[in-house]
């Protein structure tokens, strides 16, 4: 049995593999600097050979801009990395928020006027709640603007004039 791992994160050391009395362990590194190990054990009972692939080729993430990008918790530091030292703009929302659904068309003009910021989207849902406590995300819709991977300014509440400041602002930084 072969296990493979691919990463969204490029260059990251993904597996580390031991053998313990016909057991293998791997353990699964994510984000490099920040480890969440992940440890599965296979048994190898009956002849029956295990192997795992060390060998993982990262995967390629694409960074556009003109328009609105939906991320998730697994796709939003690849992006953001992958924007290097491009303006990064998220729009942290929910489906129930009323102020956000009424932002959501005049964010999405903004992607399409600034051609040289990457515009983001995550929807604070259970599946992404672990992405928005570590942004601190406490209200919706929160705008989250980034340089070089770095969280340089935040905007809280459906107030596009303010959204637009802080983005010339940090564009001209």
């Amino acid at each position: 049995m072969a296990l493979q791992l691919y990463s969204a994160v490029p260059r990251t050391s993904m597996v580390q593999k031991s053998w313990v009395q016909g057991v293998a362990a791997k353990q699964l590194f994510v984000r490099g600097d920040r480890p969440q190990l992940m440890k599965r054990m296979l048994s190898l009972s009956g002849g029956v050979r295990c192997s795992l692939d060390a060998t993982v080729e990262p995967a390629e993430v694409e960074v556009e801009v003109g328009k609105v990008t939906a991320v998730t918790k697994d796709t939003f530091w690849p992006i953001v990395k992958a924007a290097g030292d491009k303006t990064v703009v998220v729009d942290m929302y929910t489906q129930w928020c009323g102020p956000c659904k009424v932002i959501a068309p005049r964010y999405q003009e903004l992607s399409e006027k600034y051609n040289d910021v990457v515009f983001l989207k995550l929807d604070c849902n259970d599946e992404n709640r672990p992405l928005a406590k570590e942004l601190g995300i406490k209200v919706v819709p929160t705008f989250k603007i980034l340089k070089d991977s770095k969280v340089v300014k935040e905007v809280t509440g459906a107030k596009i004039d303010n959204l637009i400041v802080a983005i010339d602002a940090v564009r001209s930084s």
